[in-house]
This record gives C-alpha cells, structure tokens and sequence, in this order.
C-alpha cells in the first residue's frame, strides 16, 4: 500500500492537514510510518497527541527516521509515550 486507506471526509480542517502531511513527508518511508499510523489513529487522538504529532511533522525526515529505527537517540522532548506507540505501530506493520 502507498497511500492512505481511508477517506478523511469526516474530519476536522486539523486532523485532515496532519493526515495529509503525513502522507507527503518527503522520504518514503516516513511517508509510509506517518502515513499508516495516522490512518489507524487520527480520530482517537487528543488535541494535545495532535500538536505533538505537528511537531514531529516539522522534524527534518532523515532525523526522524533515525530516531524511528533506534539508530539514533531520540531527543527528550520527543521520546514521550505517543512517540514510542508510533514507533512500535512501525515494528507491528513490519511484521505483517
């Protein structure tokens, strides 16, 4: 799959820019970890998981990904719960 799975008709103006950028990242792969995740769990987030995820959206792709993957270590202000349910959404996908 290379793009999103559901239709963002029945969200708010937010949710759909944070999904729609989630999707156009700029690096493949963060398009596909962003992307799918928030497919998954827009609509269950709160505005405070919201405006964490805009903040991972303005995070420089090749950072990032480093951090994703465990090649680097992610940064305090980022290493928060929401963080690591991305990253173990990441690891689920992988082994599907």
């Amino acid at each position: 799959m290379t793009g999103t799975k559901r239709t963002s008709a029945d969200l708010d103006k937010r949710c759909k820019r944070i999904l729609f950028r989630c999707w156009h990242r700029g690096i493949r792969e963060m398009d596909l970890i962003l992307g799918q995740f928030a497919d998954e769990n827009i609509d269950g987030l709160s505005n405070e998981d919201l405006t964490f995820v805009e903040s991972l959206l303005d995070v420089d792709d090749r950072d990032l990904i480093q951090w994703v993957v465990g090649e680097v270590t992610t940064p305090a202000e980022y290493d928060i719960p929401l963080f690591a349910r991305i990253c173990a959404y990441r690891q689920s996908e992988e082994q599907c």
